[in-house]
């Protein structure tokens, strides 16, 4: 009965919530209000299903290496629909992020930071490529609000003979900064203002707040890290453009 009113209570405020979010987006005229919600019921189906999974995945090392080529893939597919969807920008979007996660991750694990087991390959892997694919939306709608903003800047460049590339460079660099300020503020404020869910969930899983701390620290100079090289290898692909780019109008 205690777990029966605890998930009636957490369906109860799942649901005002999600009311909260239609409501006040409605009230403002966004478009797809529901759009966000969908989003929690999805998200909420898919954390039951890996809660169901997830305690045989951990001590099976293929199982993990599944795990994280389905999160990879599906974090592909998500970021690759914001640059805009077509076969090219898949590659470029999977190739940046792999290299941002492989960095990061083969850094960590080669170093010893972290030992090579199930349990912190699923949590640091999970967290790098969730990282990867929020800067890999980031680094590219920023890119096209950037350069439609800053469109005649590169006609110039293009005019006197600039290459595609150097006549976006100033816009690229301009992009790599923004994609990182959010990543870059948590980072600043963690313990200030926010306890990040790696330390939380170290803790809740009878870790010390010492050996938690530890842990996250590791969490965010791989994020920065893989953040960093998605941003730049993603940016330098999509800055070889000669048509002015055309913004979402979402």
């Amino acid at each position: 009965m205690i777990l029966d009113s605890t998930w009636m209570r957490t369906g109860i405020c799942l649901l005002v919530l999600a009311m909260i979010t239609v409501v006040i987006l409605r009230s403002y005229r966004v478009r797809a209000p529901w759009y966000q919600v969908v989003a929690l019921a999805r998200g909420a189906a898919q954390l039951v299903a890996l809660s169901l999974i997830l305690s045989g995945v951990l001590t099976n090392g293929v199982l993990v290496g599944v795990a994280l080529a389905a999160m990879f893939s599906v974090a592909v597919v998500t970021a690759t629909r914001r640059v805009g969807w077509s076969y090219p920008h898949l590659l470029v979007t999977g190739l940046s992020m792999g290299a941002g996660a492989g960095v990061a991750l083969t850094t960590v694990f080669a170093s010893g930071a972290l030992s090579f087991e199930g349990r912190y390959v699923l949590a640091a892997g999970g967290i790098v490529i969730g990282a990867t694919m929020t800067i890999a939306t980031l680094t590219s709608q920023h890119f096209v609000a950037i350069t439609a903003a800053s469109w005649d800047e590169v006609e110039g460049w293009l005019s006197i003979g600039a290459d595609a590339r150097q006549a976006t460079s100033r816009l690229a660099r301009k992009t790599v900064r923004q994609a990182l300020i959010p990543s870059t503020d948590q980072t600043k404020t963690t313990g200030l203002v926010t306890l990040p869910g790696a330390f939380v969930g170290a803790l809740f899983g009878g870790a010390s707040p010492v050996e938690a701390g530890r842990f996250q620290i590791i969490v965010l100079a791989s994020i920065m890290a893989a953040s960093a090289v998605t941003a730049i290898t993603l940016v330098h692909q999509l800055s070889a453009v000669v048509m002015k780019p055309v913004e979402d109008a979402q």
